[in-house]
């Protein structure tokens, strides 16, 4: 262990990462990315824990969020703008710790597409959501504006309860 002016210094290697997917990587998992990414940063914890966020498709790689899904985001405090979608790859099973599905086809998808030996690392990201019977983030695309305000509490819940499991079973600091 390294010293440094004769105190103890514990240097940690790992990062736990996480990957939020939907569909497009333009709505919800941005959303997740940047709310999940704000409350890290809250709690000083953005060196030990990453994230990124996909879609199973990649019809929109390379856009930004949906202007409905910044517009909120905005209006709550966090900028996701800087974002760019992507497509969830092959490697993404073995890179990250946690593979959250926003909905039940995302989740069905992905242990599809995931090696069977890593498919523990995948999860519906409701789950983590507590003092609730909603199991999906539903979909704003098609929706009313109101309805990416609904999706952001959706996600501030989950995220909440994500932060509060990972803290509770693994030693991250």
């Amino acid at each position: 262990m390294p010293k440094h002016s004769g105190t103890h210094v514990t240097v940690r290697s790992f990062v736990f990462k996480i990957l939020f997917v939907c569909t497009g990587n333009i709505c919800r998992s941005p959303t997740a990315e940047g709310v999940f990414r704000n409350l890290l940063k809250t709690r000083c914890l953005t060196d030990l824990i990453k994230v990124d966020s996909a879609g199973l498709g990649s019809w929109h790689a390379g856009d930004p969020p949906d202007p409905r899904s910044t517009e909120t985001a905005i209006k709550r405090g966090i900028d996701i703008r800087h974002q760019k979608a992507r497509a969830i790859r092959p490697d993404d099973f073995e890179e990250f710790d946690l593979l959250l599905a926003m909905d039940k086809t995302h989740f069905s998808a992905m242990k599809r597409s995931c090696p069977p030996e890593l498919q523990s690392r995948i999860h519906m990201f409701m789950n983590y959501a507590r003092n609730t019977e909603i199991s999906e983030v539903p979909d704003p695309y098609y929706g009313s504006s109101n309805g990416f305000d609904r999706v952001f509490d959706l996600i501030e819940a989950a995220s909440e309860g994500l932060l509060e499991e990972i803290e509770t079973n693994f030693t991250i600091r």
